[in-house]
């Protein structure tokens, strides 16, 4: 037997953990001298009062989750005779896979019959929610740890995410988008188009003026690359900006029709941190990324 377990960077809430069975480890970001846990930490701010903090000028610093904190994660499954199933955020986009490695070998080392199996997403946030979904159903149909990475080799590259961000300041203080040049946060106006990569990284393709052209932009991926999109769900993320996110979703409608099936995710405060207030993308099934 093998239990779930994913993280809050791929946006996944206690309620949609608890729907797929998954146990949940929180990704943790940090204002000031307080650190928060999402949905652990009990005076954790709502996304208004979050971004709204971040609209004055504060930048939240995130932070790895340490070995003694993953080993507390996963010990008591190892101690019940369980495997475990961690289906994770991209390792390209955070150090903290350097110390899930060291938590890994030392409860080898205490529980050499047992198995921690990972799953790398190669992408997050809404991409991260995407796929922890679909293995979430393998798992409730009963599909065998074999079968599911059959589906991981067969699909994830098909997990398409496209954003645009408001103010770059918070994407060039953490550094974690390739060709982002600091050049573009002195333009008023300016967006950068954001996607994941093949290889799990936030790439840069160009950069648009204005939210109404950023739109169209994230609208012609979608319809250049989008896959059966009658039979699979849009995800919309939005980081306190719903009425963009909205705006983005009916100008897909329109493109691709009134009937498709579309989600709108408030974007964790983690992912948040790192990218700003009114960041707005789309996560969808492509012919590739």
């Amino acid at each position: 037997m093998f239990v779930l377990y994913t993280d809050t960077d791929c946006d996944v809430t206690p309620a949609i953990a608890k729907e797929f069975g998954y146990k949940l480890i929180s990704m943790p970001y940090s204002i000031g001298d307080t650190t928060y846990y999402p949905h652990v930490t009990e005076n954790e701010p709502n996304s208004k009062d979050f971004y709204d903090t971040l609209r004055k000028g504060i930048v939240p610093k995130t932070s790895a989750v340490n070995p003694y904190e993953y080993i507390n994660y996963f010990e008591p499954e190892f101690q019940k005779g369980n495997d475990i199933l961690y289906v994770h955020f991209s390792k390209e986009m955070s150090g903290t896979f350097n110390a899930l490695s060291i938590a890994l070998a030392e409860l080898k080392d205490k529980y050499p019959e047992r198995t921690c199996h990972l799953i790398d997403t190669g992408t997050i946030s809404l991409g991260g929610l995407y796929a922890v979904r679909e293995i979430g159903k393998l798992y409730k149909e009963g599909k065998t740890l074999e079968e599911i990475y059959a589906w991981a080799e067969n699909n994830l590259q098909k997990i398409a995410l496209y954003f645009f961000a408001s103010d770059l300041k918070f994407f060039q203080k953490s550094g974690r988008v390739n060709g982002l040049s600091a050049f573009f946060g002195s333009l008023i106006g300016i967006h950068p188009i954001i996607y994941m990569n093949q290889e799990g990284k936030l790439v840069t393709l160009s950069t648009v003026r204005g939210k109404h052209m950023a739109i169209k932009k994230l609208v012609s991926f979608v319809s250049e690359l989008g896959d059966d999109v009658k039979n699979y769900q849009f995800l919309i993320g939005h980081c306190d900006a719903l009425e963009i996110a909205e705006k983005l979703g009916e100008a897909i409608k329109e493109e691709l029709g009134e009937d498709l099936n579309i989600e709108y995710i408030p974007i964790n405060h983690t992912i948040g941190s790192h990218c700003g207030p009114s960041t707005v993308g789309v996560c969808f099934n492509a012919i590739h990324r």
